[in-house]
């Protein structure tokens, strides 16, 4: 038996329960990993709230984790058991002790990361990866928006476009965050409970607008990023923390400088086990020259997992929380 958490109605965070469940042998290509840490991330919360449809009820959840592989189905060649791996894509179930899943979703963790920081940077820091590298490949120089500065994503964010040489101005929603921001690399920061930040965004600009505006928050910030966008640039919209986009009217493009607009998910670019094998590898790399610093704001335990989630989705939380099985 392994423990882990499962939801059998959406809702909010008190649907969630810590049950013992039977361990589940790896079926062909699939394996079974002994989880050290799981990552908890703002997405997690749409698949409980019903934003985003399980397979069927009652569920597990999370994607994100890393461990070490207890065994191995038929036809996996790649891993064995004993080996350090860590994971962010794949079938729902990551909050638990164990998680069994296909073995295209694994990357080899190198011992030069720890399965802490593993668990608190795989989705968030892969997320940056094809954020700022694949999306729009960020030049020395260029300056962007990027909302949630001081958040999981945006806390990474920062210190890599500073690693690429590029000016991140940061929106965040409190001093201390506009702090913590600026400490972690970003150019400049906007205090979004005290400033204008359409305004204060041309002041930095010198009126130019930024080419590229990360917007991870949606319903209460679109038509603001759009309005921080320069003409022919591109917002990239890739989070709901506020609630969908909806209704766009694609006219407001045309009128706002023939803008383009994207809705990534880290699936759509990690797609093979060598393209995320390889965007794994930067990340990690990133992290062991010492260009990326991983934080743990939070650790909870299993059962704490509903407190966890009520202190992400009230943005309560800072740097990476993660549970500990």
């Amino acid at each position: 038996m392994s423990q882990r958490i499962q939801f059998s109605q959406h809702g909010g965070p008190e649907v969630l329960e810590l049950v013992e469940a039977p361990l589940r042998e790896p079926g062909a290509g699939e394996v079974r990993v002994r989880n050290h840490a799981v990552g908890l991330n703002f997405i997690d919360t749409y698949f409980r709230s019903g934003l985003y449809a399980p397979p069927s009820l009652p569920s597990g959840l999370g994607m994100e984790g890393a461990g070490v592989i207890e065994a191995v189905g038929e036809g996996v060649s790649a891993f064995q058991p004993g080996d350090r791996v860590a994971y962010a894509t794949g079938p729902l179930g990551a909050y638990g002790e164990h998680h069994t899943l296909p073995a295209r979703h694994l990357v080899k963790l190198p011992e030069s990361i720890g399965f802490e920081q593993a668990a608190a940077v795989m989705l968030k820091g892969l997320t940056t990866q094809y954020l700022l590298r694949q999306i729009h490949p960020l030049q020395a120089g260029e300056t962007v928006l990027f909302h949630a500065a001081a958040g999981g994503v945006g806390s990474i964010a920062c210190q890599w476009a500073k690693a690429l040489g590029a000016r991140l101005i940061g929106v965040v929603g409190s001093p201390e965050k506009a702090e913590r921001a600026k400490a972690l690399g970003a150019w400049a920061t906007i205090d979004r409970s005290r400033e204008d930040v359409v305004q204060r965004v041309l002041e930095l600009t010198d009126g130019r607008k930024c080419p590229v505006v990360y917007d991870s928050v949606g319903k209460d910030t679109w038509e603001v990023s759009l309005d921080c966008v320069a003409p022919r640039g591109l917002l990239v919209s890739f989070g709901n923390a506020s609630g969908a986009v909806s209704g766009v009217n694609l006219g407001v493009l045309a009128q706002k400088g023939s803008l383009f607009v994207t809705r990534p998910v880290l699936a759509g670019y990690a797609d093979t086990p060598e393209r995320l094998q390889a965007m794994a590898d930067e990340l990690f790399e990133m992290i062991a020259s010492g260009r990326i610093q991983v934080e743990i704001g939070q650790r909870y335990s299993l059962g704490e997992a509903a407190e966890a989630q009520r202190k992400l989705a009230g943005r309560e939380t800072t740097g990476s929380t993660i549970l500990v099985p």
